[in-house]
């Protein structure tokens, strides 16, 4: 059976690395990384989180990686 196709990620943003680094999933070396913002669909209890948010992924392997949007103002 033929492997099914994943639709493709809708990005919010894509930023470029300081220098390229490699992905800890897919050992891949990346010179970016995608924003993907996620949006709470329901929950089944008053919930204090936050209704909105944003993943960092591999634009290779897709993957979810450990990093912090937050800036120096």
């Amino acid at each position: 059976m033929p492997e099914p196709v994943q639709p493709p990620i809708q990005r919010e943003a894509e930023y470029v690395l300081e220098s390229p680094l490699r992905c800890p999933l897919c050992k891949e070396e990346i010179a970016s990384v995608q924003v993907v913002r996620l949006l709470r669909s329901r929950v089944n209890f008053v919930s204090s989180l936050p209704r909105r948010g944003h993943v960092i992924v591999c634009p290779v392997c897709q993957g979810i990686i450990s990093a912090d949007l937050g800036g120096l103002a």
